[in-house]
């Protein structure tokens, strides 16, 4: 592939056209695994691409972990995985000062959090004070440990998965890391053709594990900076500021999306663009968005659920999406950008 520099140096025109030729490679060889879950791929895909980060949440076995183990083994540079348990402390995530006898003093030695892409599997089987390591390295793209500032590697794109919170050792996450996640979303179940496919590659061996690079950390991070050149036009950005303003008034919230979530939902619009070889962010992409990057930051009255969600734990991402599906239904959409 064409590295970083040489595509900055092209012609708008074709350096927008290798950009998404890049993304659509992206999503096309996490689909060589993961199966009948296209828009699932897109919305992780949106995420990536906005250089943020996404949470995936459903009931263990419904493919969280394939999906990300996919995008992460698509995306070349350092992979490091952490998995979600009662017992894990802060200083397993970001890394901690040991005693190096040679230098005679402490010595820093990086945690797992020091990669390009990052999987921490059941988030939520964490303890708050684990989970609470995570949250400088989510906003800033650093740690700080023992009042020392690392930074960690660029890009750095983490995906986490999240059990329902009614199963047993699960801690549920506090609204500020939410807020730190571009996407959630849930999968769902397969059809029975997909879900026989599925079981009968696996049946030979998991087949994510034969995936390869496709794209290079240095070309990942050119494509985020294309991504962010998309053009959003007054109306539609009024109209993204106008969904994010209106879920602050819905008589289901306790307290709405954020300024960062206005941000985040279109720098993720900006990505979708990208991904359907577009110039210019449309209305249909903030609406197409929105129920993921704005339910999962929602602080719901008591008492309100989704109906037929699978799991306490997915009540309030199924709920928060409902109220923005009401909200977006009473935004007006602009005519001309």
């Amino acid at each position: 592939m064409t590295s970083g520099p040489l595509l900055a140096a092209l012609p708008d025109g074709t350096s927008r056209a290798l950009a998404a030729a890049v993304a659509a490679r992206l999503i096309g060889n996490v689909e060589r695994v993961v199966h009948g879950r296209r828009h699932a791929v897109e919305l992780v895909a949106a995420g990536l691409l906005a250089g943020g980060h996404v949470l995936v949440q459903d009931v263990p076995g419904s493919g969280k972990t394939t999906l990300a183990r996919a995008f992460a083994r698509s995306v070349g540079g350092s992979f490091r995985r952490i998995q979600g348990t009662a017992d894990l402390l802060p200083g397993d995530i970001t890394g901690s000062a040991m005693w190096d006898p040679d230098q005679h003093g402490f010595v820093f030695v990086p945690g797992p959090v020091f990669a390009n892409v990052l999987l921490v599997d059941e988030l939520n089987r964490a303890t708050p004070r684990a989970q609470s390591a995570l949250l400088e390295a989510l906003d800033e793209g650093a740690v700080t440990v023992d009042g020392v500032r690392h930074a960690l590697p660029e890009p750095f794109f983490v995906v986490a998965t999240q059990n329902p919170t009614d199963q047993y050792g699960t801690y549920p996450l506090p609204e500020g890391q939410l807020d730190r996640f571009s996407v959630a979303l849930t999968l769902g179940e397969n059809d029975l053709a997909t879900e026989r496919q599925v079981v009968r590659e696996q049946l030979l061996r998991p087949t994510v594990d034969d995936l390869q690079p496709v794209v290079s950390p240095h070309d990942l991070r050119w494509v985020q900076n294309e991504v962010r050149r998309t053009h959003v036009a007054d109306g539609v950005l009024d109209f993204a500021l106008n969904v994010v303003r209106a879920t602050r008034r819905h008589p289901a919230v306790r307290i709405g999306a954020s300024s960062r979530a206005a941000l985040s939902l279109v720098r993720c619009a900006q990505a979708r663009t990208l991904v359907y070889d577009r110039e210019f962010v449309v209305p249909d992409d903030v609406k197409v968005l929105a129920p993921y990057v704005l339910g999962h930051r929602l602080v719901l009255q008591r008492g309100v659920v989704a109906q037929g969600s699978r799991g306490a734990g997915l009540d309030a991402l199924g709920a928060g999406s409902a109220v923005v599906a009401e909200v977006l239904a009473s935004v007006p959409v602009p005519v001309r950008g």
